[in-house]
């Protein structure tokens, strides 16, 4: 009976989640299935993976996803950095709840909207460039320096980074509160500088976490589709835009390749998301071992 009930307990929390588990695996299952059989080639002589051999031949691709891991790792590496600066700066002050809500603002801006706002401020004709005319920096606005639509995408790395820093705090938060500070008295008593103290005494908490916020940005950089849609460029497209005018083009001759994109991103993602899963869950064990040593 003692078992029985103690099962109910344990998946109590499951059956919470069961109805919207059941509504996700349907949608989504739906899609990757449509997405994976699509994707190969199930008649002809060809053989079944041909779509994967052409894409991973096809330059226009090679160039998008050559630029979309940029974008991604340069925007989430310099939120996660920015957001962590902030997040060790104020930590203090959020707990009034005021502070969180002007730093987490910004997190209910759609995305779309969020791009619109950049393009308003970075545009060649934008607020910036007035700016910059009328106080004599520049002698003609289109001397102003192309931050929007540009190939470096610069306009779209600027906009993941402002959307993606009141994320990182959120994700950070909660970890700094639960840090004991009173180590970082007896690290800087012992002769620790900076570098020493964060590195004993935050370090450990943060590493983890951290990798998982960097793995949920990147992946979401690497397959949106709004804002590289509205601020980058024709050519090199990111691997989103490029899915999207494969998927949709008049001939629909590329669109098993579209869909080959899709899957090779989520098996990328999973794979991803496996690796620093496993190496956070070690970090996180080593370190709860040394913390029962001492």
């Amino acid at each position: 009976m003692k078992l029985s009930s103690s099962i109910k307990r344990s998946l109590k929390p499951y059956l919470y989640l069961l109805p919207m588990l059941v509504i996700i695996a349907v949608f989504l299952g739906n899609g990757l299935y449509r997405a994976v059989t699509e994707s190969l080639v199930m008649t002809g002589d060809e053989p079944v993976f041909a779509n994967y051999q052409r894409l991973w031949q096809d330059q226009t691709f090679l160039s998008g996803l050559a630029m979309s891991l940029w974008v991604a790792f340069i925007s989430t590496f310099i939120a996660l950095i920015i957001g962590l600066c902030f997040t060790r700066a104020m930590f203090r002050l959020f707990k009034r709840d005021e502070w969180k809500l002007i730093a987490w603002f910004p997190m209910l801006i759609p995305h779309f909207v969020a791009a619109y706002i950049v393009f308003l401020f970075f545009a060649p004709s934008g607020w910036f460039s007035s700016l910059a005319y009328q106080i004599g920096w520049i002698n003609n606005m289109s001397q102003f320096p192309i931050f929007v639509n540009d190939p470096y995408y610069i306009g779209v790395i600027l906009t993941y980074i402002w959307k993606e820093i009141p994320f990182v705090v959120l994700m950070l938060l909660p970890v700094y509160q639960e840090i004991d500070f009173r180590f970082e008295e007896v690290s800087r008593t012992l002769g620790g500088n900076g570098w020493a103290v964060f590195k004993s005494v935050e370090l450990p908490w943060i590493w983890p976490i951290s990798l998982e916020i960097f793995l949920i940005l990147f992946v979401f950089v690497l397959g949106a589709f709004e804002v590289p849609a509205l601020l980058g460029v024709t050519f090199p497209k990111m691997i989103p835009v490029l899915a999207y005018d494969w998927f949709y083009q008049a001939a629909w001759i590329n669109r098993p390749l579209a869909q080959t994109i899709m899957v090779s991103l989520s098996i990328a993602a999973l794979i991803s998301a496996f690796l620093i899963m496993s190496v956070s869950l070690k970090w996180s064990q080593k370190w709860a071992f040394r913390r029962e040593e001492e």
